[in-house]
This record gives C-alpha cells, structure tokens and sequence, in this order.
C-alpha cells in the first residue's frame, strides 16, 4: 500500500523540544473547541500528552492506547527510551506513524488519529483511533438485484476495501492511498489487480488524483468532476456504484476503482458507453436471461431517448408515414387539443421531471404517493381539460418507465437531457432535425474518451473480439479474454477449453 503523501505539508514548521510550546500551538490551531481532549502524564519523570478528537475516534482502540501506556508507566524500565518503547508497544496493536512536523499531527487529529507527544522529543505518535458510530452494512438502495450479494457499501473507506477484498483474494489487488482536499482532508484509495490492468491507466488516474485542488471532496461525485476528461460532456465518464460486488467484475475486466473515505458509492473506470446498459445481475443469472434483460435495456436506451421525438416528427411532419388506421386514432385524440405535438410533449415531459424530482426530495412514503397519484390525476386531468391527448400521455409514460430500467442512474438522467434535444430538433426540422441531433450526439460519443480509453469502444474504434458481449450474455464458458478495449496485461480470463 502506498503511504499516504501530500507534498503541501512538508514545508510546514516542525514540532518542538518543548512540549508546553506544542500543545499551545496546537490548542490555538484548532481554537477553543470542546470536542479536543487531552489527557497528561508523568512517566519516569518526564511529560507525556494524549490528544485526540472526541467525536471521531474508537473508544475501544483509544482505551488500548491508555492500557498500553498505564502498562509502560508501572513497568520496569527498559534500554530503549520512553519514546521507542511506546512506539514499540502500541506499534503491535495499532496502525503507528510517527510524525514531526506540525501540520501532520493536525492533519491526523482531524482525521481521528489520536496523537502522543513527550517533552524534551521533537516528534510525536499518531495512532490510528479512527472510528465512533458508523452506519451498519444494508442493502443497496439505487442499484436492488434479484439476485446477486445484497450489500453495499458503507461511509467507511477500511469496510468497503475490506467488502473487496473478500470478493478478490489475490495477492495482486493493490491499493494505493492519496490524501485530497485543502481545507477537508480526505483519504481516497486507488484499487486495481497489478497483473491484470493496463500499467498506463493506473498512471494517468494516479497523475490526475495527486493534482486535485480543492477545498473539500465531500462526495465521490465531486472527485469524479474533478477528474473526468471532458467537463463539457453530459454523459458520465466513471461509473458510480454502491455495489462491491460490481467493483469486483470491474477489477477483473482490467478497470480500477476509487473509493473515497465518507462516501458510500465507489468509481469505477475506464468505460464505454455500452457498460452503463449491463447489470453485474446479467452474470447472476443463466446466460438466457442475462441476453434477454441486456437487449431489453438497450431497446429500453432508444425508446428513453428517441419516442417522443419520433412521434412529434411523425405527427407534425410526415403524416404519410403513419398508417391510415393508425393516424386516425391519433388524430382524433388531438381533436380539441389546442397545441402542436412539440408543445404537448414539452409540457408532458417537463410534469414528468417534477413528478419524479418530488418523489425524489419527499420521504420515501409520501414521495411514492405523488408519483403515482400525481401521474394518474395530472394526466387524466389534462387528458379531459383538452390540453394534451391520451397518446402523448401514454407516449411519454413508456418513454419514463424505459429510462427507470438502466442500472446506471447517472446515465438516466443524462437521456432525460438528450430526450429535451431530440424534441426540439424533431419540433423544427422533423426527422431530418432527429438525424443531425443523431449525427452530432454520435460524433460526440466517437470523441469521448474515459481516463484516456476511447467512449465509444468496441464500435469505434472496432474491437471484433469484444462484439460477442455487445449485446448477448454469452455462456460462461464463452467469456474466455478480458475486454480487449482495455488493453489488459493479462488478456486470459479462462484457460478452460469449450
């Protein structure tokens, strides 16, 4: 694992021979609050302090800390020093660093760690105590399979590396450590499978987490933006997931993941555009099924995207194009309606957006009572009052209930923008309007690039070899070579002849 670093503290001042002189700088760092606690001693003459937050550490792995020093203070004393003989008998108990300069004993305060200064020594312990009340392991919330481990992650940076590690017991899982954030400071762990992924990947995610400025990565998210290609672009270029088990298959595919400390979703990248439409459920299940649910997601990605734009093209522009039974049906649905299918649409598809934004911001309870009631009476309300007809109504309820079924939540809300778009382009221009919307959204994707690999992989640029998990789950025994795409050291999943 590699050791923590932040090349702005070392030019930072360096702790004192004098320990009164220390405690009062640190004291007056932090200012007056009552959550740092500190505790004095005396041990064969000389000075000891403990201090630590509060509210931020384990009470257990602090109450080892003061056994262990209650123990060296009655023991018989030994060759070593004091300093060195706490060192040594807390070492075996407890993550240890020894620290001299002044920033990092602040740093590590704020970050849990409970630190031990000794007068008359210019450094000092920081023994890791982080801990206090965590939140328990559950269910996923975004991201429920039928089948498959029903835990997700925590808030707590050890759990979730301790979540993969159950899952990939390889010696070659590495985990790489950086410290990000000026003024909230925020332990971020790299994870790869050394023997597996491309080294030039490891490298350019590295680069791009050790120049991160800012203030504080509050959330995954936050890192993501930080560290995306393209800012610009409204697709997602990491995936984010509360599943360790889709981490798991990530890192065996030759991905990394990030997983920042405080933050219950981890990122995984590089990725392409077609991974956002495949579930870790599609290898739970028999290859049938896997195939089946695959194709019905990406059935599901044009209708998200596309259905509402058809029909206002196909309406407004080109009624030739309609079946004579059909177009009569739907003519005489807008009998009445005093606005063009654009405008209905608009209308419809901005309802839905709030519909779905107050389901999301209400309690749990009441935000699934105003989805559906709110779906049900906005839209037969309006239905009856003449302001849109019933099948633009049921036009945009098919093209809501098709981006639900992408397991990539960030994807969905990037399709409800595109879905805007479309409609506009359809609204001016018709079909012809759809096509250059098309051509530019592709044109776009084609030149998109995640953590370096190319957005649009395996179609463009074309990888044959990865087409036959494009869309089918093949068998199991089918699946012998990692995603080519992403230039694996280790190409070989399985040696297993068919």
């Amino acid at each position: 694992m590699k050791k923590e670093e932040n090349p702005q503290i070392d030019h930072s001042p360096t702790l004192s021979n004098d320990l009164s002189s220390n405690l009062e700088r640190i004291e007056t760092t932090l200012g007056p609050t009552p959550d740092l606690k500190l505790l004095r001693y005396e041990i064969r003459g000389e000075s000891l302090s403990i201090l630590y937050m509060a509210d931020l550490v384990d009470s257990d792995k602090l109450q080892n800390i003061l056994k262990s020093i209650k123990y060296i203070k009655y023991a018989p004393p030994v060759d070593s020093s004091l300093f060195e003989q706490i060192y040594s008998d807390i070492y075996l108990t407890a993550q240890t660093f020894k620290v001299s300069r002044f920033d990092d004993v602040i740093n590590h305060l704020l970050n849990g760690k409970t630190i031990i200064l000794l007068n008359s020594i210019n450094e000092g312990l920081s023994v890791d105590t982080y801990g206090g009340k965590v939140r328990a392991i559950e269910e996923p919330q975004t991201e429920s399979l039928i089948r498959g481990p029903k835990v997700s992650f925590t808030e707590e940076i050890g759990v979730n590396i301790s979540m993969i590690r159950r899952q990939i017991t390889d010696k070659n899982l590495k985990i790489e450590t950086f410290v990000i954030g000026e003024r909230g400071k925020k332990k971020v762990a790299l994870l790869y499978i050394g023997d597996v992924i491309n080294p030039a990947i490891v490298d350019e995610a590295r680069h791009r987490l050790e120049h991160i400025s800012i203030d504080a990565p509050i959330d995954s998210g936050i890192i993501e933006q930080s560290i995306e290609d393209n800012f610009l672009s409204p697709f997602p270029q990491f995936i984010s997931t509360e599943r360790p088990d889709k981490v798991a298959l990530s890192l065996l595919q030759g991905r990394l993941a990030i997983i920042p400390n405080q933050t219950a979703n981890a990122l995984i990248a590089p990725i392409s555009i077609l991974d956002t439409v495949q579930s870790p459920e599609d290898y739970y299940e028999r290859w049938h099924i896997g195939s089946l649910l695959r194709m019905l997601r990406a059935l599901a990605v044009f209708i998200s995207l596309f259905l509402p734009s058809f029909y206002i093209a196909l309406v407004s522009f080109h009624q030739g194009l309609i079946p004579s039974r059909l177009a009569f049906s739907i003519a005489a649905s807008r009998e009445g309606v005093p606005f063009p299918a654009f405008v209905e649409a608009l209308m419809m598809a901005i309802t839905m957006e709030l519909l779905r934004e107050a389901g999301l911001r209400l309690p749990k309870p009441i935000g699934q009572t105003i989805g559906i009631v709110g779906g049900i009476v906005i839209g037969e309300a309006a239905v009856q009052a003449g302001i849109v007809s019933t099948v633009m109504v049921i036009v945009i309820a098919i093209t809501a209930i098709a981006s639900f079924t992408l397991p990539v939540y960030s994807m969905g809300v990037t399709y409800r923008i595109l879905l805007f778009s479309f409609i506009f382009a359809a609204g001016m221009m018709g079909l012809y309007g759809i096509s250059l919307a098309f051509i530019v959204l592709v044109i776009h994707i084609v030149n998109l690039t995640s953590l370096g690999i190319p957005y649009a992989a395996p179609l463009a640029p074309i990888f044959i070899n990865d087409w036959k998990e494009l869309f089918l789950r093949l068998p199991i025994s089918f699946i012998k070579k990692r995603p080519v795409f992403l230039d694996p050291v280790d190409e070989v999943r399985s040696e297993k002849e068919e």
